[in-house]
């Protein structure tokens, strides 16, 4: 079956590329710096690993990603060539559309997994205490395999972890779910929702104090709900 459109249309031409499941969010994921397999499959946690496999190889081919094997190892490293760094700005602004606009949440979007991932890459390392500091993160009415996870922050890296890294924990943070989300995409205020015990924080009271300013939340947290519907009304309540 062809894949195309038939029409020599510019735009008919780079949906042939774009538009095919998961392909946007793995050259997304390529662009914020992912260079592995495995660092790319981490912020994506929900694709099939042959799905992955299919969709970088088509990248490749389309010319938007370059491989190249890694010294001394296996596996290959994935960069951005100029045609898919040309993509940045489309894909930012999709996003962005996104948060104004894409239909509003529902349980089976809440992949504690990608939470993860994204709030490891929004860690203001800056604002923390020096030496290494252990978050652990607890959501109710998730599924039992992710329902918790650590971040262990240093002055130098954000590491993700899904098991327990076997440090003390300096900060434990709960909350449900979709609380939490609706937080970090900025429909909720986070401090209010400490305040009410929706987010609920155990550990010394100056890191409890401190932890919003950690925490930079989603980068398209400050762009307005517009479409009418359950999101736009918890802004500001």
């Amino acid at each position: 079956m062809r894949r195309g459109y038939g029409q020599y249309c510019p735009l008919a031409l780079a949906a042939e590329i774009l538009c095919r499941r998961w392909t946007v969010l793995v050259i997304s994921r390529v662009l914020d710096g992912c260079r592995t397999f495995n660092e790319i499959h981490r912020g994506l946690p929900r694709i099939s690993p042959s799905t992955l496999t299919q969709r970088l190889e088509e990248l490749t081919d389309a010319g938007l990603i370059s491989r190249r094997p890694v010294k001394g190892g296996r596996g290959h490293v994935y960069e951005p060539t100029e045609a898919g760094r040309d993509l940045s700005s489309i894909i930012d602004q999709m996003a962005v559309w996104g948060q104004h606009w894409a239909r509003d949440m529902n349980m089976d979007d809440l992949d504690p997994g990608f939470l993860a991932w994204s709030m490891h890459m929004r860690i203001n390392r800056a604002a923390m205490p020096p030496g290494r500091t252990v978050l652990h993160f607890e959501f109710d009415a998730a599924p039992p395999d992710c329902r918790r996870f650590w971040l262990v922050c240093t002055e130098d890296a954000v590491d993700m972890c899904l098991k327990d890294p076997g440090f003390e924990t300096d900060l434990v943070i709960q909350a449900e779910l979709l609380c939490f989300v609706e937080c970090w995409r900025g429909f909720r205020d986070l401090k209010q929702e400490i305040r009410r015990g929706n987010v609920r924080l155990t550990g010394p009271r100056e890191l409890k104090q401190a932890f919003p300013d950690w925490l930079q939340l989603s980068s398209l947290s400050p762009y307005p709900r517009k479409r009418d519907g359950r999101e736009r009304k918890l802004i500001g309540n």
